[in-house]
């Protein structure tokens, strides 16, 4: 039987403004991106679907950007170092449970989200646009297509950035991407926070019973591979509640993968970063299945939290506090892009004479977790941000090329932002000197990146 379709009319859509630099998406690898173009000159325009900005720090309520940081992690520093040091600045963070570094709270975020770009006047923020096209001539892209409460509007510009995670952008402009098949995807989680614990027997209890990274092994997401050394380190790792959960029938015997973390155990009673819900076979691109698994993760975060509270201590009187806005989608497409990360790059150190950032050697997916313990680092070339086939764009975030083990390193929050930090100044150094993405000179690219505070060697 045939599809059924219809006919859509053609239309005249307003251009509404023209800009240097176009960055969609204002995430984690998007956010960095428009205020490293806006720093080094260019005018810039910040797109985002959502009425926040911060991605899946404020979106997801994915707290712990920095959670891999010990005595010997070697940093990235630049604009993801100064979310979190403007986060303490502002009350909108607190010592993280199980690494030197500070969780950001997600709430609190949206307001340093805000001083970071109203405080640069380089930068015209729209929030409340969802990207629907892009507008393309031959193979070079020249703005996209947004649709709001004000229908259908028009955005050009010299250089666009794809910071959707999802690599819409570059998708349908006709790049090369791979989709990771749905039964491969990494889990998707809802996250959440709760309130009306007790600190002093909660931590109590932890103190009693301290979990380490060895006791995530054991079924499904939870076995996990690490280089040793990782094995006997504090991990904030909640699963006995759960198994005892399924033991009394009170959670279903299927649903073994309830387990996860907490990030922060505050004064008030809060519980927060409750990265508990993990669920397979979840595809990021298809609104169908988020639909399912937005409506069954919000389930299954409600099972924990009555788990928590029989058999927890401190959790007597716990509450949900807050769901995220949004499900936590860490794996969908990657674009081909003129160098693809391998997984000798992420585990040994890759090196780069185009290296546009650095990041510790923290991988964090597909079963395996490497803590950046002894100083171990690895480079990001700019070729991993240029998309082959499409000109004027770049890809910033989780969608850069890569494998499998690649993708674990570097779809974590903080390395998306060095990402975005390199492509935002690349963007703006290729309009202010006329020259194309492809042969912009990556001596400038690292020169502006030093200015900015930023680690590339």
């Amino acid at each position: 039987m045939s599809k059924l379709t219809i006919q859509e009319p053609a239309r005249e859509i307003d251009v509404i403004h023209e800009t240097d630099v176009l960055v969609v998406g204002s995430g984690p690898g998007g956010l960095p991106a428009a205020l490293a173009a806006a720093r080094a000159g260019a005018e810039v325009t910040l797109v985002e679907r959502f009425g926040c900005f911060g991605g899946n720090l404020t979106v997801v309520g994915v707290e712990g950007m920095h959670w891999y940081r010990h005595e010997e992690t070697i940093e990235s520093d630049g604009i993801v170092r100064e979310f979190e040091e403007k986060s303490k600045e502002m009350g909108a963070a607190a010592p993280e449970s199980q690494s030197l570094s500070y969780e950001i709270d997600s709430e609190g975020f949206k307001l340093v989200a805000d001083q970071f770009v109203l405080n640069e006047p380089n930068i015209r923020p729209m929030l409340h646009r969802q990207f629907v096209a892009p507008i393309m001539e031959g193979n070079v892209i020249k703005g996209i297509i947004v649709e709001s409460k004000a229908g259908r509007e028009a955005i050009l510009a010299k250089r666009v950035i794809d910071a959707t995670g999802d690599a819409d952008v570059a998708e349908r402009a006709g790049a090369k991407t791979f989709l990771t098949p749905k039964e491969k995807m990494m889990a998707a989680s809802v996250m959440f926070h709760v309130a009306g614990v007790d600190k002093t027997k909660f931590m109590n209890g932890i103190k009693e019973d301290p979990q380490t990274y060895k006791d995530w092994a054991g079924g499904g997401e939870w076995n996990i591979e690490t280089s040793g050394k990782e094995d006997d380190m504090f991990s904030p790792f909640l699963k006995k509640p759960f198994e005892q959960a399924i033991k009394d029938g009170h959670i279903p015997a299927n649903l073994t993968t309830i387990a996860g973390t907490w990030g922060v155990m505050h004064d008030t009673g809060e519980l927060t970063y409750m990265n508990l819900v993990q669920m397979d076979d979840c595809d990021g691109t298809d609104p169908d299945s988020l639909t399912t698994f937005e409506i069954e993760g919000r389930r299954q975060a409600m099972l924990a939290i009555d788990a928590l509270r029989r058999y927890t201590p401190g959790c007597d009187g716990i509450r949900l506090r807050n769901f995220g806005m949004s499900i936590g989608i860490r794996d969908t497409r990657k674009v081909n892009c003129h160098y693809n990360m391998t997984s000798l790059d992420v585990r040994e150190q890759g090196r780069f004479e185009d290296s546009i950032g650095i990041f510790p050697e923290f991988i964090d997916g597909y079963g395996i977790l490497i803590l950046p313990t002894t100083g171990r680092y690895f480079q990001v070339p700019y070729r991993n941000v240029l998309p082959k086939g499409i000109e004027n764009l770049l890809v910033s975030g989780r969608s850069t090329g890569g494998d499998r083990d690649s993708h674990a390193a570097t779809r974590n929050m903080a390395c998306c932002a060095v990402i975005g930090q390199g492509a935002g100044i690349a963007a703006a150094l290729s309009v202010k000197t006329g020259k194309s993405l492809k042969v912009v000179k990556v001596q400038d690219i690292q020169k502006e990146l030093e200015r900015q505070g930023a680690r590339h060697h």
